[in-house]
Parts: structure tokens; C-alpha cells; sequence
């Protein structure tokens, strides 16, 4: 190896370019005053610096050269994509399949080009540029790019314009950073005669990572709720499991001629309602609202959610099956929305923000539009999340309110009341002309997660007298305000003059301290029986009418079975996909992501298990619901056509 200082005019140019750059980097995005004086220092020292290799040398450098380029590469997308404190999440191992992601694009490039200094300066531009329109998508939209964004390109860059780009500190340093990287790396050029054995190997060793990766990524979900994907996963490796999860498996007895077989004895229901009788209907998903008592020995200082248990009186009620526990709100809300279920796609997958790409697509939205509603879609938080700003238009809403359209005068801990949220939905329905049908879906933010911190505007008043966890606590004073809003919405529609049919269910159990399962259940969080563990994705629902109307306690159910079990109650005439739904519960009453309950077997199975009657109309339902989503060509037009 040869190693050699050359200075010229067009170096020293160069070097007074970046020296520039960094200045007003410093003043306009601020950068420190130690990295505006060491970026034209380390630019100038990689641009006069020339190296040269024996050929001899060769294999011995070129593995190097590859393994420090994915590691630079890998964290200067860290770097630019998170905060200091959230790019310290990441563990080593997960940083590790960053970079066998980056090495795999290295290979990749490597076999067409069979010149390191080229691959190298080739992947990691690319790379930077897609983490760079990552950050400015963030910036805007809240979320990350995942590969279902791809799909919707245009869409994105149709409101690009709209938005303000500007470079921070972070950014202007990866891009600094960037510059001296290939100024120094485009020096070390390695090519080989042999050009045959190096794509070979090129091509072995990236086979290689894309293997190691994807056994060592099985378990790994995507993350796609603001920056999780980053800092838990990175976003290289986050990226790629986002592409594994678009790919959903095809049903093994699909075809056409099975959709055409199930449309047999399902039609279109005529309308035979008058306009004027038809109910206003409301659904409210309230977020993380759960009965944790139902899963063991709690006792409390007063009862948790005395108006919801005794709601009883022309109402439907009881538990239903959700398929997330914790986290990922937006799956629920789709199960409810569209009919279908988690059980067929990916976990960790967010339906909303993977596969629901068509505008019009099929949901309750639809249905009650053309029974001539008006849809509204409420949810006091920011638009961006769970990509709702993109998705409700797609199904169809006609009108959103988001954030900025709430009182946020008095919060409750830094999160929008039910109460107050409650209050908007009787305003729009004070405003309902008499010749207009509502429909309003609403999303609550008041019982978000986590429970650990302390609020000046928030007092705890409501706790466990037996298992005294400070977050436990936190969150049932969250759940009795809950009921406590909803006492006072119930009562306002009691007197109401239109019929009105309001579903209320929660999204998902609350995240707590592990311990207080261990004392709450026995056991805590594993060992559990398929049953026992089935109880950790409960929550409650009713569907209550102000109106007489049927009265039950529904043993087992699910969400996705809850916006069939609303038109019913509602009178709606059920479109066929829901007379399919209503079909499917009298065998299948009850299904999440993990497992189905079966009613001739009065127990639960995994899927895999399923036999008989329970194993045809569970193929039939998967079979209508890949139809629905994924064979956009052929897709029945009596289950999802409008």
C-alpha cells in the first residue's frame, strides 16, 4: 500500500466549498463551532491523500472496506432519523441487522459494478437519499415510510408542495458527514480480473445476509407508529420487514370459482326504510379502555365503571375479542370498520397503513353512505397518526375532525377528555338538519399510555387497595372518568328526539407493569392457557339503543363482528359481506389474531387446529377477505362492490 499527499487547485476549490457549507450550516441550521472547523479539515485530508493498493492486497482490504462502509452507512442513518436519546434504544443486535441490510445493498451494487470505491460511493448516496426523504416525510406526515408507502406515491407527492423542507443540525451534519465519507472512500479503488468470481461471491455473500436476516428477524414486527421503527428496529431493517409484510400468503383452496361458490345464497338486500326513521348512528373506540378485574382478584377504593356494568336496558353488552394487546390502535379500529380480521395478516402488520390503499374501500362507511348517511370521523389527536389523514378519505368519510378542532383548554393529564370529545359529538348532532342521516365514528385519546408520570392537572382517585402500582392506579381513575363521560353522553341521548344507536367498545387492554398481572392472575403475562391468555385481549363493549330494542349479554364476541352486530341493531339492511359475517358467528362467535373461539367445541383453538365446520367457514372468511384486499382485478363485485 502506497499512501500519498497530493495537492491541486481543484482539491483546494472543493475544500473551500465545504468550508462554505459548513459556515452556514453553523449559522442557519446549527451545527456546533468544533464540527463547522472539522468537516473542511477532514474533507481536505481525504481529498489529498491518495492511496494506492497492490493488487496482492486486494482480498485482504476489500472485506474491510465493505464491513466499515455498512457500519458508517448504517449510522449515519441513525444519526439522521433520531434523537440522541432515542438513537441509544437501538440494541447491538438490532444494529447489527442494519447493517447486513446495508451490506446486502453493498453486495448487491458490488455484483454490477465489480469496483468497491464505486459500490461504496453508489449505496451509500442511494441509502442517505431514501433515510433523507424519510426524515422530511416524518417531518410532515408523523410516520416513517414504510413499503406500503411506495404503493401510494403519487399520493404523497401531490401534497409535498404544501409543506416547508428545512435542514436541521442533525441533517446538515449526516450530510457533512456524507461528503468526507465518499471523498475518502471513493479513494480506495479495488477491481478484480476475475470479474466472474467476485459476483459470485458479491452475490453469495448478500444471499447470505438476506438469509441470516430474515431467520433472525421471525418474531420481529414492523413498527410503524412515529419513530418505534427506528429506534426499536432500525430503519433499514424496519423498512425490509415492512416489504415481508406486504406480501400477504394467498389462501391455499383460493380461486375465483371459490369466491363465486361462496356468493351463492348471499344477494343485496333492498332498502326498504324510510329516510326519515333511520337512527343516527355513533361508534366510539375509546382508547385503551379495559375492565382489568375481569382477569382476577382487584379490589379498589370504589367501583371502576359502576354506569357502563349496569347499562343493561335496550343494549347489547359484554366482552369482545380484540387482536392487539397494548398497542397497534389502528388494527382494532379496522377490524370494526371493514368486518375482517388480524387472523390473516402478518403480525406486527397495521392493516391502515399496509393494505388499504384504494379509495372507496370496502368498510361500514360505505354501507351507511349508500343508505344515504353522512359520515364523520372524529379523533382528538393529530392527523398524521396511524396515518388517519390519508386513510379516512379513503373510506370514504366526509367529513374529519382531528386535534385543533377540540377544546384543548382544560386536558386531562396532555390528552383531550372523553368528556370533552363526548361534547363534540352532541354538537355535530345538535347540528344535524332534520332531512340528515349521521354517521360518526369517534377515537379517543384520554386513556393513551403510559401511566407512569405525574400531572399538575391530574389527581389519582380511584386505585387498587390490594395490588398498589402507581401506573395501575393512574389508569383506573382514567377508566372511571371514562365512565363517568359516558353516563353523561348516554344521558343526553336518552332525550334525544331521533332515534340514536351509540356501539362503544375499547381498542385494546392497557400496557402495565408486569408484575401486577403476577399478582392480579398468578401467573403474570406467560404460562398462560390459550384461555387465560385470550383474556388479555378482551374489552367491553354495548350497543345501546334509546329506542326499545333487544336486550342480551353477549358471552363471546369480537370487533370485527361488532359493526355487523350495530346495523342489525340499527335496522340497517345487512350488505352481503355482513350476512357472510352474520353467518360466520353462528359456528365462529369470537376470533382475534390468535385464536378462535368455537362454539360447538365451547373452547378456544389456534387456527392450525381448526377442524370440521369451524375449519370450512374459517377458509371461506380468509378466502372472501384476500378477495377483498389483495385480488383487486377479480374482486367480487356482490361482497365489495358498490
Amino acid at each position: 500500500m502506497k499512501i500519498t499527499v497530493n495537492i491541486t487547485k481543484k482539491k483546494i476549490l472543493f475544500t473551500g466549498i465545504v468550508t462554505l457549507i459548513s459556515l452556514l450550516a453553523h449559522f442557519f441550521a446549527g451545527i456546533s463551532i468544533f464540527n463547522m472547523c472539522l468537516f473542511p479539515v477532514l474533507y481536505f485530508g481525504a481529498e489529498v491523500l491518495e492511496i494506492e493498493l497492490k493488487e496482492k492486497w486486494n482480498w485482504a482490504v476489500i472485506v474491510p472496506v465493505f464491513a466499515l462502509s455498512s457500519f458508517v452507512t448504517t449510522w449515519t442513518v441513525q444519526y439522521l432519523l433520531l434523537e440522541e436519546d432515542l438513537r441509544e434504544r437501538i440494541s447491538d443486535e438490532k444494529f447489527l441487522l442494519n447493517m447486513l441490510c446495508c451490506l446486502f445493498c453493498y453486495m448487491f451494487v458490488q455484483t454490477i459494478t465489480n469496483n468497491t470505491a464505486r459500490t461504496c460511493v453508489i449505496t451509500h448516496l442511494i441509502l442517505l437519499v431514501f433515510a433523507g426523504a424519510n426524515y422530511f416525510v416524518y417531518a410532515f406526515r408523523g410516520n416513517e415510510i414504510t413499503f406500503g408507502d411506495i404503493k401510494s406515491l403519487s399520493t404523497g407527492l401531490s401534497v409535498a408542495s404544501n409543506y416547508k423542507f428545512s435542514l436541521n443540525a442533525q441533517a446538515m451534519n449526516a450530510i457533512l458527514l456524507t461528503v468526507v465519507w465518499l471523498a475518502g472512500i471513493k479513494k480506495i479503488q479495488i477491481q478484480f480480473k476475475k470479474e466472474w468470481m467476485v459476483r459470485i461471491l458479491s452475490a453469495s455473500v448478500a444471499v447470505f445476509a438476506f438469509v441470516y436476516v430474515g431467520l433472525q428477524s421471525v418474531n420481529t414486527v414492523t413498527e410503524t407508529w412515529e419513530k418505534k421503527g427506528t429506534y426499536r428496529n432500525g430503519y433499514l431493517l424496519n423498512f425490509a420487514l415492512s416489504i415481508r409484510d406486504s406480501f400477504v400468503e394467498k389462501p391455499e383452496n383460493y380461486s375465483a370459482e371459490a369466491v363465486k361458490a361462496i356468493e351463492e345464497g348471499y344477494s343485496r338486500a333492498e332498502d326498504t326504510g324510510n329516510v326519515s326513521e333511520k337512527p343516527v348512528i355513533i361508534a366510539i373506540m375509546d382508547e385503551s379502555f379495559a375492565d382489568l378485574g375481569a382477569m382476577g382478584n382487584l379490589k379498589t377504593n370504589q367501583e371502576v365503571m359502576p354506569f357502563i356494568s349496569s347499562l343493561k336496558e335496550n343494549a347489547i353488552y359484554g366482552k369482545a375479542l380484540a387482536s392487539v394487546y397494548g398497542a397497534k390502535t389502528p388494527n382494532s379500529e379496522w377490524e370494526f370498520m371493514t368486518g375482517n380480521s388480524m387472523a390473516w395478516l402478518p403480525s406486527g402488520s397495521v392493516a391502515y397503513q399496509q393494505y388499504l390503499t384504494e379509495e372507496n374501500a370496502y368498510s361500514i362507511v360505505g354501507t351507511l353512505k349508500g343508505q344515504g348517511y353522512t359520515c364523520v370521523a372524529m379523533h382528538p389527536y393529530y392527523d398524521t397518526g396511524w396515518s388517519r389523514d390519508a386513510v379516512y378519505p379513503l373510506l370514504g368519510f366526509d367529513e374529519m375532525y382531528f386535534l385543533d378542532d377540540f377544546d384543548q383548554s382544560n386536558l386531562m393529564r396532555k390528552y383531550v377528555s372523553d368528556e370533552v370529545m363526548f361534547d363534540k359529538i352532541i354538537e355535530r348532532y345538535e347540528a344535524l338538519p332534520e332531512d340528515e342521516n349521521l354517521f360518526l365514528m369517534g377515537v379517543t385519546m384520554q386513556n393513551h399510555g403510559g401511566y407512569t408520570d405525574s400531572y399538575e392537572n391530574f389527581v389519582t382517585d380511584v386505585y387498587s387497595t390490594n395490588i398498589p402500582y402507581a401506573d395501575v392506579n393512574q389508569y383506573l381513575t382514567l377508566a372511571h372518568q371514562t365512565d363517568l363521560a359516558v353516563e353523561k353522553l348516554v344521558a343526553y341521548f336518552e332525550k334525544a328526539q331521533r332515534p340514536v344507536v351509540i356501539c362503544f367498545f375499547g381498542d385494546h387492554q392497557p400496557s402495565l407493569n408486569s408484575r401486577f398481572y403476577r399478582l392480579l392472575n398468578g401467573k403474570g403475562l406467560s404460562g398462560l392457557t390459550l384461555a387465560e391468555l385470550e383474556e388479555l385481549y378482551e374489552v367491553p363493549f354495548f350497543i345501546w339503543t334509546n329506542f326499545p330494542s333487544e336486550s342480551r349479554h353477549v358471552e363471546h364476541t369480537s370487533l370485527n363482528f361488532l359493526s355487523t352486530m350495530l346495523l342489525e341493531q340499527a335496522g340497517i339492511p345487512l350488505p352481503p359481506y355482513h350476512q357472510f359475517l352474520s353467518d360466520l358467528m353462528e359456528e365462529i362467535p369470537a376470533m382475534n389474531g390468535r385464536a378462535y373461539y368455537s362454539r360447538s367445541a365451547g373452547r378456544y383453538y389456534h387456527y392450525e387446529d381448526a377442524f370440521g365446520e369451524d375449519k370450512v367457514w374459517l377458509e371461506k372468511y380468509q378466502i372472501l377477505q384476500y378477495n377483498g384486499l389483495f385480488h383487486k382485478k377479480d374482486k367480487s363485485e356482490l361482497f365489495f362492490g358498490r
